[in-house]
């Protein structure tokens, strides 16, 4: 069967090898030409040899062992959940791709630390119940993705273990059902995007060719070179520094993947290709260990979620970079975090994998309370008063474009965090089905488009400014100016001008933390021909006072923080309401807007500025 196998793919293979070579500019043979695949199964993510570093870890370091004993729970209750079903809410089968991989890397782990045939017999049970699905939903190629990579390592895990018969049909579904739909052109335009559909998309590809390779191995050949061709589009907006343009919760998706695959590439065929060379790669473990605030959540821009949780990928780069202090947060996520959420996660057993015989005892302090990305894709600035102070102010700032990926009408942005408590937050994204089911396409970035009616989506739900209530303008970009870090002072700037074309001749915005205590937030507005009326919000989960005609006081679990404007010119203090006002948008209860209005006559020149004062 594996010889028919190959002499019907063959041909299919070569065809579409000439036809990348003439998209990508490089042939198969030229990228795997110095390298031979002689790796045997197991060999994604986790050799024998790993398996006995993963041991010794798990039976005599406290951390890990805990994290095994976590890992063994899940695996446990994962025994008795029912078998996967092909239910497609909306246009995504994503929930159950995301269900099953976390399941067969839970159970496929607990199979090979105990041998217990229990865990690999479920494990072949999931594999065996998708692969007998119609399809993995190709038309939302994520679904196929995670599905893919969940069936390659299953296959790959349990290749020991299961009867031939077993093998060719999770075998074919892995083909039929994962790489032959990635030639589809219909499907397939992931190849050419720079976000995290690629990465992910990619890696997932070469993991089921790198699963099933002895038994298809020019269509293997055939999908690993463009995975390394195609890859470095969205590769290479982690330059110049390492900061990832999609934020937060979508690094840990792409950068995952990323890691994932050049992982397997090394086990496989002893290189990365250079992939982990491309500028900024490495250093992107900076920009996460910054984007945690010590309220344990993350600076969450754009169409992300404010929970902090483990990132697995931060235990191979900790790795790669040899800096330990990478791992601060790491450590601190997993003694603090929720344990079930983290059991939940489907690459949670990454962790172990990637983390194991790492001393998580004696992380040395991180020696930047500073981290700055001016001018890449998403520019942001990373501040804060201390690693060890649960107290520590921290401060977050971003500039960028509305028309990047996942992004928002939120130039000028920022959050802010002191005493443990988020006095100025940020709502991330509304869940996308609610939306697209009412028919919003808010997919489009145009500047009419349906995304900006999304109230969480538009300036007027964000830390930034708003003239005459307009939005800003998708097409300006905004980098970050200047910055400063001394003993007593960390500022960073933007011209806010190009996404307020048409509305005010000047926009400018500093924030900065000023003598360990307080944080500043000055804006200089020149008007054109034409007055306007400036809105000056912030999102908080606080309850707030307003006090004479320049103060406000937020209150929070006890604690306080003092708003103070100063304004040359009459300001009103408000307070907006976040209740939807319309059928599409989500509830966001807890949350308030603050600031203040101001009439700005034509051809003026201010100044605002507000100290955020924590008590």
């Amino acid at each position: 069967m594996a010889n028919l196998l190959y002499m019907y793919l063959r041909p299919l293979a070569i065809s579409l090898a000439l036809l990348f070579s003439s998209l990508f500019g490089m042939r198969a043979q030229d990228i795997l030409k110095d390298v031979r695949m002689n790796a045997p199964h197991p060999r994604l993510l986790m050799t024998r040899a790993d398996e006995a570093v993963i041991k010794s870890s798990a039976t005599k370091d406290c951390f890990w062992r805990e994290v095994d004993s976590l890992l063994m729970k899940a695996a446990n209750d994962a025994l008795t959940l029912p078998a996967p079903r092909r239910v497609v809410v909306g246009r995504r089968l994503l929930d159950v791709s995301r269900e099953t991989l976390r399941r067969v890397l839970l159970l496929g782990y607990a199979y090979r630390m105990t041998g217990d045939n229990r865990y690999g017999q479920r494990a072949e049970q999931e594999l065996l119940s998708v692969s007998a699905f119609s399809d993995w939903n190709p038309s939302h190629y994520l679904d196929v993705a995670e599905m893919t990579t969940a069936v390659a390592i299953g296959y790959d895990w349990l290749f020991g273990m299961m009867s031939n018969a077993t093998k060719e049909t999770v075998r074919q579904a892995i083909i039929d059902k994962g790489l032959r739909p990635s030639f589809d052109v219909r499907y397939n335009n992931w190849i050419e995007r720079e976000n995290n559909w690629n990465q992910v998309c990619n890696a997932a590809m070469a993991y089921g060719a790198l699963a099933i390779y002895e038994d298809a191995s020019s269509l293997a050949d055939s999908v690993i070179w463009r995975s390394v061709s195609s890859i470095h589009k969205p590769m290479k907006n982690y330059g110049p520094d390492g900061a990832y343009p999609e934020g937060y919760s979508y690094w840990g998706f792409g950068t995952t993947y990323n890691v994932m695959l050049i992982d397997a590439l090394e086990k496989c065929f002893g290189s990365d290709f250079n992939l982990s060379r491309q500028k900024g790669f490495l250093q992107t473990a900076g920009f996460i260990l910054h984007m945690v605030a010590p309220d344990h959540e993350s600076f969450n821009y754009g169409d992300n979620k404010d929970t902090g949780r483990m990132s697995p990928a931060m235990f191979w780069l900790a790795k790669q970079n040899k800096d330990l202090s990478l791992l601060w947060n790491e450590r601190s996520l997993f003694k603090k975090g929720n344990k079930k959420k983290l059991m939940d996660y489907r690459f949670f057993t990454l962790a172990m994998l990637w983390g194991a015989g790492t001393n998580m005892r004696h992380l040395p302090e991180p020696q930047r309370k500073v981290w700055v990305s001016p001018s890449c894709v998403t520019p942001v600035a990373l501040m804060r008063t201390s690693w060890d102070d649960a107290k520590a102010i921290y401060l977050a700032f971003k500039g960028g474009s509305a028309s990047s990926s996942h992004a928002h009408l939120d130039a000028g942005s920022f959050v802010m965090v002191a005493n443990g408590e988020r006095w100025a937050m940020d709502f991330g994204r509304q869940d996308y089905n609610s939306l697209e089911s009412l028919g919003l396409d808010i997919w489009n970035k145009a500047q009419n488009s349906d995304r900006w009616k999304v109230f969480r989506y538009n300036n007027m739900a964000h830390n930034t400014l708003t003239f005459d209530n307009q939005l800003q303008d998708v097409r300006g970009y905004v980098c970050l100016d200047s910055t400063l870090h001394t003993a007593n002072k960390f500022a960073a700037s933007v011209n806010l001008t190009p996404v307020y074309v048409g509305q005010v001749k000047l926009a400018k915005r500093q924030v900065q933390i000023v003598d360990d205590k307080y944080v500043l937030v000055s804006d200089e507005i020149r008007t054109g021909k034409k007055g306007t009326t400036m809105r000056w919000t912030m999102l908080t989960p606080a309850k707030a006072e307003l006090r004479g005609k320049n103060k406000i006081v937020l209150s929070r679990n006890g604690k306080h923080m003092r708003m103070e404007i100063s304004a040359p010119v009459k300001i009103r203090l408000r307070t907006w309401s976040t209740v939807p006002t319309t059928a599409y948008d989500a509830p966001n209860p807890g949350t308030m807007l603050v600031g203040f209005e101001s009439a700005l006559p034509a051809n003026s020149h201010y100044t605002f500025r507000v100290k955020l004062i924590p008590e």
